[in-house]
């Protein structure tokens, strides 16, 4: 029923880390919520996590088929450290091995920062779409940082028009309504900072945010809808969030970000609810389902 379009997954346990899903077992929650087959995003950047190879996912993809579509990660700090590193190179020869995506691209580093920008203007030039994570703050953080507003998605969006992004995350997804403060914009991680809790902006939306305007603008902006944020605004006014979902029903892909074990995946649910009850048509829903990834994939 669905294609999942962001999920992790680990041969083996790494240590100090999230319980990332061996293969098997993230087969069997694929199962678990109905979803046909999803794309192995490798984690290449160790600010948080501890990297892994793309050759692994190439390996997974080729053990299961019919369950994993492969994807390749680059650092943009690979290959000299510099904005002028061909990082063309690598992501075609990965491109030619069967990887549909580049990401989860995720390093400690500004959206705008040279290396970043030419790691997408590579992706550009091979013809891969990016899925990145954004960072609200500099400090230890993991994603790329952007100021509120978007304006380094923004930018980047009008350098690139031939290269398909991604949103993916707090920072982009807390943006789909107008921001109260700034510090709405992510969300503090316990196993970073001592004492944290998860905060997530609440309360009806009285006005939308940047993120439907940047969609209205530019036809390479996509949105993915894995981990917990997408579903909490949703929640937040469905209302709001139907309306949101018809008129961009072309660009919205479903994801899971599986990241750990027993992970819930409410999004599944959401979705199914709002076609049973007739808020989205069949139509939308299968768009959003599976067949925008079919149809941008090339699956």
């Amino acid at each position: 029923m669905f294609i999942d379009i962001h999920a992790h997954c680990y041969w083996k346990r790494v240590p100090f880390s999230n319980n990332f899903h061996n293969p098997e077992e993230l087969i069997a929650d694929f199962d678990k919520y109905g979803i046909e087959k999803g794309c192995l995003l490798p984690i290449v950047s160790s600010e948080v996590y501890f990297p892994q190879s793309n050759e692994d996912i190439l390996d997974m993809a080729e053990k299961y088929p019919d369950r994993f579509i492969p994807c390749c990660n680059v650092d943009p700090r690979a290959m000299s450290n510099s904005p002028f590193a061909p990082l063309d190179r690598p992501l075609q020869y990965y491109k030619e091995r069967g990887c549909k995506i580049l990401g989860e691209v995720m390093p400690g580093l500004d959206l705008l920062d040279d290396r970043v920008q030419n790691l997408f203007h590579c992706a550009e030039k091979v013809g891969l779409p990016v899925i990145y994570e954004g960072a609200f703050t500099r400090d230890r953080a993991f994603g790329m940082y952007d100021d509120p507003g978007l304006p380094g998605l923004e930018i980047t969006l009008q350098r690139f028009p031939d290269l398909m992004i991604f949103g993916h995350g707090p920072v982009f997804w807390h943006e789909l309504a107008r921001l109260e403060t700034p510090g709405e914009r992510g969300v503090c991680r316990p196993f970073l900072f001592r004492g944290g809790t998860w905060r997530l902006p609440e309360g009806p939306i009285r006005e939308e945010g940047v993120v439907p305007k940047l969609l209205r603008r530019y036809p390479n902006l996509m949105c993915d809808l894995s981990d917990l944020t997408p579903h909490n605004m949703f929640m937040r006014d469905e209302d709001f969030a139907v309306a949101f979902l018809n008129e961009f029903q072309d660009r919205c892909c479903f994801g899971s970000d599986f990241c750990g074990l027993n992970m819930p995946v409410d999004m599944v649910d959401l979705l199914l609810r709002w076609r049973d009850t007739g808020k989205l048509s069949e139509t939308v829903f299968q768009k959003i389902a599976r067949e925008n990834a079919i149809r941008l994939l090339n699956l």
